[in-house]
């Protein structure tokens, strides 16, 4: 009877118990799985799982993991190596992930009905560009195409029901037009009706990757001949359907879009967003290090004048804006404790000997004058500047420097030309002046 009694109490027990298991392939190419926990606001750390030689791991799930959407890490950098899953608690997680066949999930309703969907979703939506690319007007075809779409998508809302993917697939819902469009005005409603679907407070939705891939299609892929103003347009269209009582995730996806356009190197609109929205949000959301960041890119944008700081020369005051007599001038964020510095700066004085019209000015990152007193000797034709402080040094934060060697190209007139990253390219555009 004991025996019974003991085996009631376990049974339960080992019957719920949930796991996270998945098969990596090939299995050469990973070594631990790493579970996390999203929010809006970034993810935390559950667990991990070792790989073994098949490329398999377990992860098991305690009370303690509720349900939400979780994250596997798999490779570094982990922003860019990871996946989604949804976890209603009462599920045990499988999948099968390659490099070459992606993610697919054995076990898992919740999983396995949102890739179910979203396959489905792109056969239909491959049949309408199918339609509009003939250009047909066939208007029974279109009616057929359409309820194709609109039967799919109920067919799965009600699935979903009582699901946390539901949240999802609703937040997916297509434009389905009530009569005959033809290309122009269903591209032109499609695009209007984009974003109109999505709950932008929805806790789900905001710890997922979902926003961010709606929000970065609708500004850069729906666009046929991109301009800046059709990008300011599309920017403000994600801003206005997202209220700013849900600041942090307005802020996080307005900082990703802004990311994406000072990697496209296009300044303007990456600073349209700060000076439009995103300062504020940062401001409002006391995001100290996005402000910081975001105004040192403005800062230091290339066709800004640069930012002007003091300079001492022969014990007289001068700065910046005042040096004069040379077309362009060259500025050297640099340390005398960065043996990379250390390496280039003789390089850079080879370089501006060859460049007569060419004035350096090197900043010292330094956490005293002793080291920089000594190294500078070395390089007598330079404009020196000592930054006490180093990295929390005030000019150094104006100048967004984050690294060191850094260097800015500057005109006559102390507008920046260029932001050359390595040496390499400091060099090659010198050459071309």
């Amino acid at each position: 009877m004991k025996k019974l009694i003991i085996l009631a109490l376990i049974l339960p027990f080992i019957a719920f118990a949930q796991n996270v298991k998945g098969t990596f392939s090939p299995a050469e190419d990973f070594t631990y799985a790493f579970l996390y926990k999203a929010a809006p606001d970034g993810a935390d750390y559950v667990s991990r799982g070792q790989l073994d030689l098949a490329g398999n791991f377990e992860i098991p799930l305690d009370s303690t993991v509720t349900p939400g959407i979780y994250k596997i890490v798999y490779a570094i950098p982990p922003e860019e190596n990871n996946f989604d899953f949804i976890y209603d608690g009462k599920e045990t997680i499988v999948f099968n992930f390659s490099y070459e066949k992606g993610l697919e999930f054995t076990e898992s309703d919740e999983n396995k009905l949102w890739n179910s969907y979203l396959k489905s979703m792109d056969v239909v939506n491959m049949t309408i560009n199918n339609y509009y690319s003939k250009e047909n007007s066939d208007k029974e075809g279109f009616n057929a195409i359409f309820k194709t779409l609109k039967d799919t998508q109920m067919g799965y809302e009600e699935l979903a029901n009582g699901k946390l993917v539901s949240t999802f697939i609703i937040a997916n819902r297509p434009y389905i037009p009530e009569a005959y469009e033809d290309m122009s005005s269903y591209s032109v409603n499609l695009k209007t009706n984009y974003l109109k679907q999505i709950d932008f407070s929805n806790y789900l939705l905001q710890s997922s990757s979902f926003l961010v891939d709606r929000v970065t299609t609708y500004v850069f892929d729906i666009i046929k001949n991109p301009n800046n103003d059709l990008y300011k347009q599309h920017v403000d269209d994600v801003a206005s359907e997202i209220s700013d009582t849900d600041a942090i995730i307005k802020t996080s996806l307005l900082k990703i879009i802004w990311q994406r356009f000072v990697a496209l190197e296009n300044h303007d609109i990456a600073n349209y967003i700060t000076d439009t929205y995103l300062l504020a949000l940062a401001n409002k959301t006391e995001n100290k290090v996005l402000a910081q960041t975001i105004s040192s890119y403005k800062n230091t944008s290339i066709g800004t004048r640069a930012p002007d700081f003091e300079i001492t020369i022969n014990d007289a005051k001068s700065s910046l804006h005042q040096l004069n007599g040379a077309e362009h001038y060259l500025i050297v964020f640099w340390s005398s404790a960065c043996g990379h510095c250390l390496t280039e700066l003789p390089m850079v004085k080879e370089l501006a000997a060859k460049n007569p019209t060419l004035k350096v000015v090197a900043f010292g990152l330094e956490s005293d004058a002793n080291d920089w007193t000594e190294e500078v000797k070395k390089y007598p034709d330079f404009t020196h500047v000592i930054g006490l402080g180093k990295w929390d040094n005030p000019i150094v934060k104006t100048y967004g420097v984050a690294a060191t060697p850094m260097y800015f190209l500057l005109s006559s007139s102390k507008v920046i030309m260029a932001k050359p990253y390595a040496y390499e390219d400091l060099e090659a555009i010198i050459m071309e002046l």
